[in-house]
């Protein structure tokens, strides 16, 4: 597997990596868009295609004020061969760059990248834990995963379309492409 800097990927073996991509914060959609375009140059890793942009309402515990904006989310789906915390460590890394604030815990902000699936690994570990927990409450989540790859099984969850069926759809709504989209 060849890369934007020339490396080769044979010295691991590739994995499908689904990453989740949010934002509510300074553009929502340029904000993915910029996500998006670093993710394309990620080394070993291959940028296979996303699930488009969806808008949904902000994610907030029990009994919260809902005063967020809404956010805007995707799910782009890879081919690297960058290990899980090594991936990890670079989406950690464009978040910062893109002025991401580690605050509160259901707090807005401008971006937000998650591993939701690195293969059908199952991982728990204190920095990292795939799939990303909650995933199968998350419309945010679940329906544009389900744009990609509809016949999906989801480790230790079962599948995809199972996990759909019994998410309420909470409003989300599909907006179009990332590149085109505008809101």
């Amino acid at each position: 597997m060849n890369s934007p800097d020339g490396q080769t990927g044979d010295e691991h073996s590739d994995e499908i990596v689904y990453i989740g991509i949010g934002s509510n914060l300074d553009d929502p959609p340029r904000q993915i868009r910029r996500a998006v375009q670093t993710l394309r140059q990620l080394p070993r890793t291959v940028y296979l295609d996303d699930s488009g942009l969806f808008l949904s309402r902000p994610m907030l515990p029990s009994g919260a004020q809902d005063g967020q904006p809404h956010y805007c989310n995707a799910v782009a789906r890879l081919r690297t061969a960058l290990d899980p915390f090594e991936l990890l460590d670079r989406l950690q890394r464009i978040e910062n760059e893109q002025g991401r604030v580690r605050g509160e815990r259901w707090g807005a902000r401008c971006i937000d990248l998650d591993i939701l699936l690195f293969g059908d690994r199952r991982i728990e570990h204190e920095r990292l834990q795939v799939p990303h927990p909650g995933l199968q409450q998350r419309e945010f989540v679940l329906y544009p995963l389900h744009r990609l790859a509809p016949a999906l099984r989801i480790p230790g969850r079962g599948k995809l379309g199972a996990l759909l069926q019994r998410c309420p759809r909470n409003g989300i709504e599909y907006l179009g492409m990332i590149e085109e989209t505008r809101i």
